[in-house]
């Protein structure tokens, strides 16, 4: 089924035996005034209203977003569950020694003030793998999303720890969602390292190895322009452009990553 198929088929199915709020209330989210004009340029290649459809998210959920960054996602999980739900963003910790994570946490904590109306329900928290709690409620979230973010956590060498984390952050049944670049079956260890693409494999092994269960999987953000083999990983392509003007138009055309898109479940 082609991606355009299956973005139709998402639609259809949403009016027709979904929840018809959750295809109403998403669509003034994402139309919201709070949301950047370079955020919503990025929907046609992020696909949220798709994506979330899948993981099955709904207003009343208690939902961990883990490593929100600068918040793109944020945006919209936060207004979508602040009256009926609660949205955790399990940011960098407060205290880490890295400029970098503290910047990114300023900013965040600096974006989420700016528009109270419409974050002034989100609890910040700490990722902190060691420590569960840190990021939420243990074994009381109905969702623990993360979108492109593994490759790091492989990179540093916790990619265990964080998926025991959030195993123990959910409830029996509890979903987690996850979104990340796809290298090619067979890629090395050392290349997903150094790339930003990870292999569907690895991802459902380390998810497997916490104790979930691998319900569906997605092609809704697939990219079959991407090669996945690139001068500089996967931030030679937008948004990220890590070339600048060298080849610019070359990567432009090709697009946002080729990602997969997994839904686990936390056996009840």
């Amino acid at each position: 089924m082609s991606k355009n198929v299956f973005k139709s088929c998402v639609a259809a199915l949403l009016m027709a035996c979904g929840p018809v709020a959750f295809a109403t209330e998403l669509e003034d989210v994402l139309k919201g005034e709070h949301r950047a004009e370079a955020a919503v340029a990025r929907d046609s290649a992020r696909n949220p209203a798709e994506t979330l459809a899948f993981f099955g998210l709904e207003p009343t959920h208690t939902v961990v977003e883990v490593t929100p960054g600068g918040g793109w996602y944020t945006d919209i999980l936060a207004p979508y569950v602040r009256d009926k739900g609660t949205l955790y963003a399990a940011h960098f910790p407060a205290k880490s020694d890295v400029g970098y994570y503290q910047r990114s946490r300023q900013k965040f904590l600096e974006k989420l003030a700016a528009t109270p109306e419409v974050f002034d329900q989100v609890k910040v928290t700490e990722f902190v793998v060691e420590t569960p709690s840190a990021m939420g409620p243990v074994g009381e979230v109905d969702q623990v999303l993360t979108f492109r973010n593994v490759h790091n956590w492989i990179k540093g060498g916790f990619g265990e720890q964080a998926f025991s984390a959030f195993y123990a952050l959910l409830k029996d049944g509890g979903v987690l969602g996850v979104v990340e670049h796809r290298a090619k079956p067979g890629t090395s260890m050392e290349t997903m390292k150094t790339s930003g693409y990870v292999t569907e494999a690895e991802v459902i092994r380390l998810a497997e190895a916490a104790g979930f269960v691998l319900e569906s999987r997605s092609e809704i953000n697939a990219n079959p322009k991407d090669t996945a083999k690139h001068p500089k990983g996967v931030w030679t392509l937008p948004p990220t452009l890590a070339l600048q003007d060298e080849d610019r138009e070359k990567y432009l055309a090709i697009g946002e990553s080729d990602r997969m898109t997994l839904k686990f479940r936390k056996p009840e």
